[in-house]
């Protein structure tokens, strides 16, 4: 190799080694834009998740208080019926009356003088239990392969006795001597 050649050779290296400064700079440059843009990304969506929760509390608190504001008791009653009908947390074993007057947006207080007023149930606890009698009562008819832990579990009651000892204040029989007269009729 002659000395024209290396010299070349050595210019063309020192002009690759400076390409490649510039692009590891440009690369450094692009990965920073990059985690910007990431940043920026992930604080939009939590902005905008963060939006919609709020807009649902929002959205959630004005129906509370347009179901406060209800004097009404009928009309307080079919809201009842329809929420607990649409929804069905009744048959949760942990559902309790707290939980009725909160999905509602009343108080307790309103929410017992609006059943000792309006039904025959004396109290939303006894309201309660009756939604749920009656699912078991469905279920003992239409779902003859159930057993009664499930009846019981799906119908929202915390035990198998709970159950048994509401149907038979309810029918005036236990849940096994129902489905037997069930049938028996067939």
């Amino acid at each position: 190799m002659d000395e024209a050649e290396v010299r070349r050779l050595k210019e063309e290296n020192a002009s690759l080694k400076a390409e490649v400064e510039q692009l590891k700079d440009e690369l450094v440059r692009l990965v920073s834009r990059n985690l910007d843009l990431s940043e920026r990304l992930e604080f939009d969506v939590e902005l905008r998740r963060r939006t919609q929760a709020a807009r649902e509390i929002m959205n959630g608190n004005i129906e509370r208080q347009r179901n406060a504001d209800l004097r009404d008791d009928g009309q307080l009653m079919a809201l009842i019926e329809m929420r607990l009908e649409k929804d069905r947390p009744h048959l949760r074993p942990d559902f309790e009356t707290r939980d009725l007057a909160e999905l509602l947006g009343v108080s307790q207080n309103r929410l017992n003088l609006l059943f000792r007023h309006q039904t025959i149930h004396r109290t939303p606890e006894a309201y309660i239990d009756n939604l749920r009698v009656l699912e078991a009562l469905r279920l003992l008819r239409e779902q003859p392969n159930y057993t009664i832990a499930v009846v019981a579990e799906e119908a929202g009651f915390s035990n198998v006795r709970t159950l048994q000892r509401r149907i038979q204040d309810a029918i005036g029989m236990t849940p096994v001597d129902y489905r037997l007269m069930l049938t028996r009729d067939l």
